[in-house]
């Protein structure tokens, strides 16, 4: 079954470098970045995990989670750990999921639920599909799916900054134009009349149409 935006979040136990999960529970009631890989020990992968334990700090600071998947044995996380702290700079604190079954790529759509095996004998490029971010919210639906190929390395700053746009739009009725950054003017969503802005925005807004009146970022 494929998996879409506002669907909720497929739930599921795992094997971990910080133990058993059970990944709603994990969760709680925060949000959470769940992003794949296809195995351990590949460089690509090796430089998006050191870039990401560098910016856990600022997800955390947005009440935001971070777990990685692997097909491969929680073992080898943890060796590989290893490496990404050597070789990018910052250790890898959040945890890691053992995917050897392919039981969580399946659940998640990144490979075909009749998939045979394990990960044992499989190669990066039999799980090239496995390179998945998804953001899931504080109600456990997924808000963002985005996968990518394997020799582009993903942009994590993109993905905080897709969620600072999410966290402000789910508080205020207005939406975040093309390139958007934090502190820049946003959109007032249609569905919000001109009389119910003047009591939402009272210091104005630009009117470049009809439908695209642009407005200060409200404050939290």
């Amino acid at each position: 079954m494929s998996l879409r935006i506002n669907d909720v979040a497929p739930n599921f136990t795992a094997q971990t470098t910080h133990g058993e999960m059970d990944f709603h529970g994990w969760l709680g009631d925060q949000w959470g970045v769940l992003f794949s890989h296809p195995k351990d020990f590949t460089p690509v992968c090796t430089t998006e995990l050191g870039y990401m334990a560098g910016l856990e700090q600022e997800f955390a600071k947005r009440n935001c989670k971070i777990i990685g998947l692997s097909v491969d044995p929680v073992d080898n996380h943890n060796e590989w750990a290893k490496d990404i702290e050597e070789t990018q700079g910052h250790a890898v604190n959040f945890p890691m999921i053992g995917d050897s079954d392919l039981a969580v790529a399946k659940l998640y759509n990144m490979l075909p639920a009749d998939e045979p095996g394990t990960s044992e004998g499989r190669t990066a490029a039999t799980n090239a599909t496995v390179r998945s971010v998804f953001i899931i919210g504080p109600d456990k639906t997924i808000k963002l799916m985005l996968t990518y190929p394997m020799t582009t390395g993903r942009n994590f700053d993109e993905i905080l900054r897709v969620l600072d746009s999410m966290q402000l739009t789910a508080k205020h009725k207005v939406a975040t134009p093309v390139n958007w950054k934090h502190g820049q003017d946003v959109i007032i969503v249609p569905a919000v009349s001109d009389e119910e802005a003047k009591e939402m925005f009272p210091d104005g807004w630009n009117t470049v149409k009809p439908y695209l009146r642009t407005v200060k970022q409200p404050s939290d």
